[in-house]
C-alpha cells in the first residue's frame, strides 16, 4: 500500500489526494464550530467530547481541514507537494551542503581559478598513479588492505564532482553572457537591415528622379525609322510641287 501510495505521489499527473473527499460543507461546519468552541473552553478535549450535540461528526481530525500556515512555510523555508520538498527562496545548494567533499572556496566572490587549476593536476597525477596501480601486480590473498587503484578512483570522483560543481556554479554568469551576444547580433542585424533598406530607398529616388526628367525633355528622334523623319521626308515633294507651278504660273503671265 505505501508503494502504490509513494509511487502515486512521484507521478508526473497525480490523482488528486484521496481527503479532498473530506472537504464538505458540512465538515467544514463542524470544523467552525469545533474551534469556536474550543477557543470558549480552557480543557483541552477531544472534538467527539466537543461536539457531542453534533450528528455526523467523522472519526478522522477536523483539524486537518485547516488550510496550510504561511507564516510557517515561510519559517521552515520549505513546503511538500507531491512527495518532493521545495523551498520558498530558490538556492543552489553547494557541493558541501549536499554532504560532498568540497575542494574550491564556497564564497563566490573569491577567485576560484587557482583552486580549479590545483584540482585539475591532482586529477591528472591521480590518473597517472591509477595507470600505475593497475599495472601493479595484484595483491597476496592475505592481504586485507584496500587495493590501491581503488583510493585513486574515489580521490578522482572527488575531483570530477568538485569540476562538475564549480561549472554548474557558473551557469549563470553563462546563461546571462550568452543572452547579451544574442542581443548584440540582434542589434547588428537590424542595424545591417535597415543600412540597406537606406541604400535601397537612395536608388530608388536616384531611378526616379532620371524616369521624370526624361519624361519632361523627350529626346528628338532623327533615325530613318521614327516618324518624324518619314513625315518630314514626304513633306518635301509637295513643297518643291507647289514651287514649279508658281514658276509656270508667273511665266505665263510674262
Amino acid at each position: 500500500m505505501e508503494e502504490d501510495e509513494d509511487a502515486e505521489l512521484r507521478n508526473p499527473f497525480p490523482s488528486p489526494p484521496s481527503h479532498y473527499k473530506n472537504y464538505t460543507s458540512r465538515n467544514l461546519e463542524l470544523l467552525g464550530l469545533l474551534k469556536s468552541r474550543s477557543e470558549l473552553s480552557a480543557e483541552e478535549k477531544d472534538q467527539q467530547t466537543i461536539l457531542s450535540d453534533q450528528s455526523d461528526v467523522p472519526d478522522w481530525p477536523l483539524v486537518d481541514l485547516e488550510k496550510p500556515r504561511v507564516d510557517w512555510i515561510i519559517e521552515e523555508g520549505s513546503y511538500t507537494v507531491y512527495g518532493d520538498t521545495w523551498f520558498v527562496k530558490e538556492n543552489v545548494p553547494s557541493l558541501g551542503e549536499l554532504g560532498g567533499r568540497q575542494l574550491y572556496p564556497a564564497d563566490p566572490t573569491v577567485d576560484r581559478r587557482p583552486a580549479l587549476v590545483s584540482i585539475l593536476r591532482t586529477l591528472l597525477a591521480t590518473f597517472s598513479s591509477l595507470l600505475s596501480s593497475v599495472l601493479a601486480p595484484p595483491p597476496t590473498a592475505t592481504s586485507n588492505d584496500p587495493p590501491d587503484w581503488q583510493r585513486h578512483i574515489e580521490w578522482m570522483t572527488v575531483m570530477g564532482q568538485n569540476i562538475m560543481s564549480a561549472a554548474n556554479d557558473l551557469r549563470p554568469v553563462q546563461a546571462r553572457d550568452n543572452l547579451e551576444s544574442l542581443m548584440k547580433r540582434q542589434l547588428e542585424l537590424r542595424r545591417q537591415e535597415t543600412q540597406n533598406i537606406h541604400l535601397k530607398c537612395n536608388a530608388l529616388e536616384t531611378r526616379l528622379a532620371e524616369l521624370k526628367s526624361a519624361a519632361s525633355h523627350p529626346p528628338v528622334d532623327r533615325s530613318p525609322d521614327s516618324a518624324n523623319y518619314l513625315n518630314q521626308k514626304n513633306s518635301k515633294p509637295e513643297d518643291e510641287h507647289a514651287s514649279l507651278a508658281d514658276m509656270h504660273a508667273w511665266a505665263e503671265q510674262v
